[in-house]
């Protein structure tokens, strides 16, 4: 079930990414200098308009999932400070069962229940 889930979701996809890449062949210039007037040789790169797009938008996808998750950090320090002093108070309650049970021994008879008091 979960392999034809994945295909009925990934097949529409790559046909997609087929029909944009073909449709988007030609090459573009990317340059990484702003500033250049034109004169001066610059770093760029010639590549099909397709891979810049795609590439642009993982890029972004990337980018979005850090600041995400930066902004997430605060919630994971909170959880772990929540789940350190859970673990305290769990030692610390297990502490005082032990207490408990040491002090009321079976064979002592002040720690038996009392008969129920009548209502006369």
């Amino acid at each position: 079930m979960r392999n034809l889930l994945k295909f009925l979701v990934i097949a529409p996809l790559a046909l997609i990414f087929l029909i944009f890449a073909l449709a988007n062949r030609q090459n573009v210039v990317v340059s990484f200098d702003p500033f250049n007037g034109g004169d001066i040789p610059s770093p760029q790169l010639v590549l099909p308009l397709f891979i810049v797009l795609i590439g642009a938008a993982m890029a972004g996808v990337l980018l979005g999932g850090f600041a995400t998750w930066l902004r997430q950090g605060r919630f994971r320090k909170a959880l772990r400070d929540a789940k350190g002093q859970a673990e305290v108070l769990r030692g610390e309650n297990e502490s005082l069962r032990a207490q408990v049970k040491a002090l009321q021994a079976p064979n002592d008879p002040s720690t038996a229940l009392a008969p129920p008091r009548s209502a006369a």
